[in-house]
């Protein structure tokens, strides 16, 4: 999730038109890859609107290579577990998965690798499309599947701004929403994409609904860090979250998904709650520990009382679990006695 900033316009445009020439070869069909003629799917393919491109996939694709638990959710929400060819980085989310879709569905997905995927991983699989958060210096990118023939599908959430490359060109449901439905069309599974849009939203009224608070309650999101923290701005999923649970995202004015700031940044939010991201880059105690450890937020009173909440990374990076999420931050409020008590309960029942 890492954003990596370019110096030039110019290198964007190359990449750019390496990019297109690529599709080009691999026979997808892309706006803004020659001439001012507007893209169509081909016979027998389907075409979306990805991170502001029509992107063309098969239709409907078979073989999906699945990166990482939050896009994992998002394919097994839609019932999709069947187009899975392989899934990549799953290890940390295996059980919230499971929790949420059934430990049979999750115990056979074919695992390509724990890690982040290679193009070999990919090219073994047979993969007709791959979903990902697509970073440079990654081995697979857009570009590498291109000439394989195999579609690359973005995460909404990782869409890039423009030349500067930040993350987040949509509100965070809005980017959830566009994903559903895109992957919906993708596997064939339209109608179940608008279910659990429909799902999704019924559940926000209810949030909605709760009693809010005179002035709510500051969450900062903490990812991982040490010297510096990785945390989310305004674009990325903890945005929506921490919004649908009444409360206020600490760093909600970075214009932003994911990102890292100092912990002067972080001091200055005054954060009421501090939620974790739970995986394996760093444990939650060692997240404590560092927070504890540290003169800038030892004192801070969500440290010196414990006002934690640690959720799996799937609830917090752009997925259907994000609602979930909002449910189990809201009632971890309540307890601390940080939002009036409401009706509201997680219907999700966390491994523990």
């Amino acid at each position: 999730m890492t954003s990596r900033r370019r110096t030039s316009r110019h290198r964007t445009s190359r990449r750019r038109a390496a990019f297109c020439a690529a599709t080009l070869t691999a026979g997808l069909a892309l706006a803004g890859c020659g001439g001012d003629e507007r893209p169509s799917a081909a016979p027998g393919r389907v075409t979306v609107d990805n991170c502001g491109e029509q992107v063309s996939f098969p239709d409907p694709a078979r073989r999906l290579f699945v990166n990482q638990g939050n896009r994992i959710a998002t394919v097994l929400a839609l019932g999709a577990a069947d187009r899975v060819a392989a899934v990549s980085g799953l290890g940390d989310d295996r059980d919230v998965l499971g929790a949420a879709y059934g430990a049979d569905v999750v115990g056979d997905l074919p695992v390509a690798t724990e890690g982040q995927p290679s193009l070999e991983n990919v090219v073994a699989r047979r993969a007709d499309v791959v979903v990902s958060w697509f970073s440079d210096g990654d081995d697979v990118t857009p570009e590498r599947l291109a000439t394989r023939s195999i579609a690359a599908y973005q995460s909404s959430e990782g869409c890039r701004q423009g030349p500067d490359d930040a993350r987040g060109t949509m509100e965070p449901w809005d980017a959830l929403y566009a994903d559903l439905r895109n992957l919906g069309r993708i596997t064939g599974h339209d109608h179940e994409a608008e279910a659990r849009v429909t799902g999704i939203r019924e559940r926000l009224d209810a949030l909605a609904a709760a009693p809010a608070a005179q002035d709510p309650p500051t969450v900062f999101l903490f990812d991982r860090g040490t010297a510096d923290v990785y945390s989310s701005g305004a674009y990325g999923a903890p945005q929506a979250i921490i919004g649908a649970a009444g409360a206020r995202n600490a760093l909600g004015d970075l214009r932003e998904s994911w990102t890292s700031v100092s912990w002067e940044r972080v001091v200055a939010a005054k954060p009421d709650f501090i939620a974790f991201v739970d995986y394996g880059r760093q444990s939650f105690e060692d997240k404590v520990a560092v927070l504890r450890g540290n003169p800038a937020t030892r004192d801070l009173p969500a440290v010196v009382e414990g006002r934690f909440l640690n959720l799996p990374f799937a609830m917090w990076t752009s997925s259907p679990l994000n609602v979930d999420a909002a449910e189990h931050l809201r009632t971890a409020l309540e307890a601390r006695d940080l939002l009036p008590r409401s009706e509201v309960r997680a219907r999700l029942d966390l491994p523990r």
